[in-house]
């Protein structure tokens, strides 16, 4: 039995539909934690991190110039940045030194989510700029989102949720035991 959508007022009524309520989410669809303008000192996220402990911070490995750390808004389990302790917002500013321990993270990353997680792919990026999608433009970070197949459902599709199976201290944990020591 199908039927036709009907627009919902107020509370709305009874139907088939069953609601996955996820109010963490409205911190970060209202700016929760965003810097309020460019500078490191402008309340950059990614600037205080690195001075809470690992398990605070969500932060899984800790480099020279880089750390890598599990993302607060995850697209899937696992899904974790790398990023820069040097407030830098373009790719073309990084150093050669820190462009390069950037690449080995995002290595080191990849190994840490097949070990821990039996990742089967990754989606691997940064964004440069408010207008393309970055969240935070004025730190760049690299994402590291792990894909397994068959982990497309219609549930960000249809039901504008995620999912994810495990919570962020755990995840941290996990990734943190399985990254390569060289």
């Amino acid at each position: 039995m199908t039927s036709e959508p009907e627009q919902q007022i107020g509370v709305g009524t009874q139907d088939a539909f069953q609601r996955l309520w996820t109010p963490h989410r409205m911190a970060y669809i209202q700016g929760e934690n965003k810097p309020s303008g460019p500078g490191a000192d402008d309340g950059c996220p990614f600037c205080s991190i690195p001075a809470k402990s690992d398990e605070d911070g969500l932060i899984i490995q800790r480099g020279e110039l880089v750390y890598a750390v599990l993302n607060l808004y995850p697209y899937t389990g696992g899904h974790c940045m790398v990023v820069p302790y040097r407030h830098v917002a373009d790719y073309t500013d990084l150093t050669t030194a820190e462009t390069a321990e950037l690449a080995e993270f995002t290595k080191h990353a990849m190994s840490a989510l097949r070990t821990a997680s039996g990742a089967h792919g990754f989606n691997i990026g940064m964004n440069q700029g408010t207008v393309a999608g970055a969240g935070i433009a004025a730190h760049l970070h690299q994402h590291v989102v792990p894909r397994w197949g068959g982990d497309t459902n219609f549930m960000p599709v249809v039901g504008h949720t995620k999912v994810l199976p495990q919570l962020l201290g755990d995840t941290r944990k996990m990734l943190a035991e399985a990254w390569p020591t060289e």
